[in-house]
């Protein structure tokens, strides 16, 4: 799992290849692991509800929220869940399924 899927760790060449860079939170994803993981991992912007209420058994699927809030960014044009505390994101009144 990477967990810190943003934009400015996905990297396009002049040939349009996709390339994603930087594996700082990076773990090996192992479905049947017992130990716990961290809840403090991906960019708060593109950090899934699971995480914002401090799960510590999670996988794949948050590099999966992540990559669907870039791809709604790209759409919009602007961030769709911009907060600057996780409490803020949590107690927003909307999530902006229309763009």
């Amino acid at each position: 799992m990477h967990r810190d899927i943003k934009g400015s760790n996905l990297l396009l060449d002049n040939n349009g290849n996709l390339k994603i860079g930087d594996f700082g939170l990076a773990t090996h994803f192992q479905p049947s692991q017992g130990q716990p993981l961290t809840s403090r991992v991906v960019t708060l912007w593109y950090r899934p509800p699971e995480l914002l209420l401090g799960a510590t058994d999670y996988g794949v699927a948050v590099d999966l929220w992540s990559a669907g809030c870039i791809l709604a960014e790209l759409l919009a044009g602007k961030p769709i869940m911009p907060g600057r505390t996780e409490r803020k994101l949590l107690h927003r009144k909307r999530i902006p399924y229309a763009l």
